[in-house]
């Protein structure tokens, strides 16, 4: 069933985005994770124009991102005033990310910048959650099954000042580095339309020490906020959000995201974070493949700018 998507332009199988709103959905409640660094080069592959897919794909997260919080609600996994502090980065860094991108769509340069974006990010974090996973799998092994509790390192993220408690966490650290991560992952929200989950979930696990179990209620619960916020200044600034091709990711996202979040509870850690490893490498490698051998659309762009 063809439908016409009119900010896009193009049109795509009703049912193929449906299934890919659902895949998402799954990926999302399973590793608290907004999907979208996923669906974003989806669409990218499926024929969706670089900057409707950032700005329409935002819109999705806020949907799948919030059905996979209630979930976590329900089991207590959710630091609130973890989330809080994570969220005033996040809309800061959203604001300045929409701007970056108006002015990129202004100069013709936006859909070689967020095609690269995603080559370099998906690269670097794929291949060191990649090898971390493995780590931690062969030793779970060679302790016959039993990971040997880590002791939490005193490093310099603890003499930093402005200290808080996190009683769901069980830290008491300063507050800068969550307002630099959520900063940081806000305005990659805005250009690469993702929820930053990629980040923010090894950030909070190897930089602030949260337990693994909280930090994807706490992801989802900032994604919603700062996507969102996200979809409005596009909506409102660069005029890219589908709503047609938002509605379908959306239904499909809602319905995945449950049965995701009931899939991450019988996995153990380490095999979920080698799984999303496994994905992020995959859609990396098609990404530079499609960069590197579609030469005519850089030459397109180089020619645009040339003059």
């Amino acid at each position: 069933m063809q439908i016409y998507l009119p900010i896009a332009e193009v049109s795509v199988n009703a049912f193929l985005l449906l299934g890919l709103g659902g895949l998402v959905g799954i990926l999302s409640g399973m590793f608290g994770v907004g999907g979208g660094f996923l669906m974003t080069p989806l669409l990218f592959f499926i024929g969706i124009p670089p900057a409707v897919a950032v700005a329409t794909e935002a819109n999705q997260i806020v949907a799948s991102s919030f059905s996979g919080v209630l979930a976590h609600f329900k089991r207590k996994t959710v630091d609130l005033k973890m989330g809080g502090v994570l969220l005033v980065g996040g809309l800061i860094g959203a604001a300045i990310g929409v701007q970056v991108f108006a002015a990129l769509t202004a100069i013709g340069q936006v859909d070689l910048l967020v095609k690269l974006c995603y080559v370099v990010f998906l690269g670097i974090i794929g291949g060191l959650m990649f090898f971390e996973s493995l780590n931690a799998i062969r030793k779970t092994r060679s302790a016959g099954g039993v990971v040997p509790p880590k002791r939490r390192q005193r490093g310099w993220i603890h003499a930093l000042p402005f200290k808080m408690r996190f009683r769901t966490s069980g830290l008491y650290v300063s507050v800068i580095p969550p307002v630099v991560v959520g900063l940081f992952v806000g305005i990659l929200s805005a250009i690469m339309g993702v929820g930053g989950g990629f980040i923010m979930v090894p950030a909070m696990i190897y930089l602030l020490g949260m337990p693994t179990k909280v930090v994807v209620g706490t992801s989802l619960f900032q994604i919603i906020f700062v996507t969102g916020f996200a979809t409005l200044m596009h909506a409102t600034t660069n005029y890219t959000v589908d709503m047609v091709l938002a509605v379908l990711l959306l239904v499909g996202g809602v319905v995945g995201a449950q049965i995701g979040a009931r899939i991450g509870t019988k996995l153990k850690a380490e095999q979920l974070r080698i799984l999303l490893a496994m994905m992020v490498l995959l859609v990396c490698g098609k990404l530079a493949f499609d960069l590197l051998v579609m030469p005519s659309e850089l030459y397109s762009i180089g020619t645009g700018a040339g003059h």
